[in-house]
């Protein structure tokens, strides 16, 4: 019911043409703005976010990023002129002349499967990129975040039936846990696009087996830092404080790896041991969550069992460097909130470090080398894939050669932050998200890639 709904509703949608859909696509973007902290309490009590960031990223910045696929799919779809004259000589006679017609033709139906964490930020980019290619869109949100997309879906209707259009461009597929609706969808034949976050597992999955559709994944990795020196070393300690503990380090771009020569590293306080680097990052993750009130205004809350359950699954490997807390959080006393941990873990045992611990754990490699730490990066990343990697160094050197390892397995770096800029986080019309070049996903948010191939080109031609 739901793919005959939304393709009964695409012919006038098409024939509407790219200025027509993309004004209508920033309709809905200004409504939902107009209630943007409907939206944001949403993602709070969906995803455990605490409400600023819920606000941030699942609100204004969820909006830029759907902008910035409205700005792309717009570039590519004027890409081609719409109508052009063509002549060619024909001897003495008249020259032959035709009008060539060229129409933007959408694939068919499109499928965005939400996830749990990230409801709105990760479903925007695909959801309008295809609507605005003219492609009908089933929503089918994560069991544990329906509120947020229920939301998206119920505004859009509403502005696309203002606007004269079949609200049915636009439905949701609500689903009970293990129902595997979202299975179903993705091999229908007149599903067309497919957009995924989450497990490597079901995005290798989509991949493999919706083969008639144009499958978008971004799925999960092994986020790495090379520490080789610096001349901020409280800067440092700070800021990759702050990207640990940001919402307890359930995002796809925490870092989770951090490899520092077991001979330590030259600062600006000078020669720190690789005791003293780990314990500098772990006890600034314990002082952002010493005070309750205002920790878990940074951890928010644990999204899913699967997290805790690897909390205590770590707690059999490596050696401690800062242990997980529960806290209880002072505003909702039925959260479950847990503080990140550090554990220290050698350099072989690649078993553990080497697939990914979604959660609040973070791994401190002692290496033999920084030469040693890029090799590593090159070998776990470019197997797993990663959404980020960091370096800190003074030696230009090195940030070069980081950067080539970087380009070489496909992954976005960051040099040198000590600031209010984080590894794990990303501007729109300014950070691509994704490379589409590793195993972490096999699309970028935005570019002209993850736009362009949901639409086809179809001319006709007529004489003059």
């Amino acid at each position: 019911e739901l793919v005959a709904a939304a393709s009964a509703a695409l012919p006038a949608w098409r024939d509407a043409g790219p200025q027509t859909r993309i004004g209508v696509c920033l309709e809905i973007l200004d409504r939902l703005h107009k209630n943007v902290f409907e939206l944001a309490n949403a993602v709070q009590f969906t995803s455990g976010q605490a409400f600023v960031m819920a606000f941030q990223a699942g609100g204004t910045h969820a909006l830029d990023r759907a902008l910035e696929s409205l700005a792309y799919a717009y570039a590519e779809m004027t890409r081609h002129p719409g109508q052009a004259g063509w002549e060619k000589a024909a001897g003495k006679g008249d020259p032959l002349r035709m009008t060539k017609t060229f129409h933007v033709v959408p694939r068919g139906v499109a499928l965005v499967v939400g996830c749990n964490t990230f409801p709105t930020w990760n479903s925007y980019p695909g959801l309008f990129a295809s609507l605005a290619t003219g492609n009908p869109v089933i929503v089918k949100p994560h069991p544990r975040a329906v509120l947020p997309l229920a939301i998206t879906v119920k505004y859009a209707r509403e502005v696309l039936a203002e606007a004269g259009f079949d609200p049915n461009l636009i439905l949701l597929a609500t689903e009970a846990p293990g129902e595997k609706l979202a299975s179903s969808l993705a091999l229908h034949p007149a599903v067309k696009i497919v957009d995924f976050t989450g497990s490597t597992e079901y995005g290798d999955w989509l991949e493999a087996n919706a083969r008639q559709a144009s499958v978008y994944t971004e799925k999960a990795g092994l986020n790495t830092v090379v520490i080789d020196s610096t001349d901020d070393f409280a800067g440092m300690c700070r800021n990759l404080g702050f990207t640990l503990t940001l919402y307890s380090g359930q995002m796809c771009t925490t870092s989770q790896n951090i490899l520092i020569p077991a001979d330590g590293i030259e600062t600006d306080q000078g020669h720190k041991s690789f005791d003293e680097v780990a314990g500098g990052i772990a006890a600034a993750v314990a002082k952002l969550t010493a005070d309750a009130a205002r920790g878990v205004e940074l951890t928010g809350a644990i999204v899913n069992d699967g997290v805790l359950e690897r909390l205590d699954e770590v707690t059999k490997v490596g050696e401690p460097v800062l242990e997980s807390r529960t806290v209880e959080h002072p505003s909702f006393p039925g959260a479950v909130v847990r503080t990140p941990t550090v554990v220290k873990v050698a350099a072989n045992d690649t078993a553990t470090y080497g697939r990914e611990w979604f959660g609040p754990i973070s791994f401190v490699i002692p290496t033999e080398s920084t030469a040693h730490s890029l090799e590593i990066v090159r070998s776990t990343v470019g197997e797993k894939g990663a959404l980020t990697a960091g370096v800190y160094s003074t030696d230009e050197a090195v940030l070069d050669a980081a950067e080539a390892v970087a380009i070489e397995v496909g992954v976005h770096l960051s040099c040198n932050l000590t600031g209010g800029v984080f590894v794990n986080q990303s501007a729109a019309f300014s950070d691509f998200h994704g490379s589409g070049a590793n195993a972490a996903a096999n699309a970028a948010l935005t570019d002209g890639a993850y736009v362009a191939n949901r639409f086809r080109i179809v001319q006709s031609r007529r004489h003059v």
